[in-house]
């Protein structure tokens, strides 16, 4: 199956049936941004792991994050205990920095407690490459879509809880049948009770 925008959005209106029709959006605005909620929750649900790397200087504690689908931090490989000089050794570096990720307002740093030493730069090296979270994203080029094929389904599904979640604040109390994209089972009912089932069975998934 597809993994483009345009394909997802075919297969999400296809599975809402009749409940499409309460998203009017022109260019199918709902229906995609509805896939990007969905989008937020398949970030927590299947992380993206990428190696990252800035450039150290001595006593300088902040450093701009230059990955723009930087998430969260996760881990460090800066300080490699198995080359590191023993606390007795005349070139014992000092402890490892705690390193934490900021968010500035507008993109992401990462801050040093207490700031590189040069001797600590001379011993682990300038380059500090790191692990973190990545966001998802959609699109329709070639591999611009970072979810997994096997987990289409599961996005789906995630998108229809949201569109129901968003008929239920519109007061809709209509009944509407559902085929949720996850399991291929027939749902029916408000679209209050359909989100707490979808969303119960989303947060279930393995």
């Amino acid at each position: 199956m597809s993994m483009t925008l345009s394909a997802l959005v075919a297969d999400f209106k296809a599975s809402l049936s009749d409940a499409a029709a309460q998203f009017r959006a022109p260019a199918d605005g709902d229906f995609k941004r509805l896939l990007g909620v969905a989008l937020l929750d398949m970030q927590a649900k299947r992380p993206i792991t990428k190696l990252g790397q800035v450039t150290l200087f001595p006593l300088q504690a902040r450093y701009a994050v230059q990955e723009a689908d930087f998430a969260a931090l996760k881990v460090h490989q800066w300080a490699d205990p198995a080359s590191t000089p023993r606390p007795w050794e005349p070139n014992y570096p000092g402890a490892v920095p705690r390193v934490a990720a900021q968010w500035g307002g507008a993109s992401w740093w990462l801050e040093f407690s207490p700031a590189p030493t040069p001797r600590q730069l001379q011993v682990w090296g300038s380059e500090f490459r790191f692990w973190y979270f990545a966001t998802h994203a959609l699109g329709d080029g070639a591999g611009e879509t970072t979810v997994n094929p096997s987990d289409r389904g599961l996005l789906l599904l995630r998108a229809q809880a949201e569109a129901m979640r968003e008929m239920a604040m519109r007061n809709v109390v209509k009944p509407q049948a559902m085929r949720d994209g996850y399991t291929g089972l027939p749902r029916n009912g408000t679209p209050a009770a359909l989100f707490e089932t979808l969303l119960a069975e989303f947060k279930g998934a393995r």
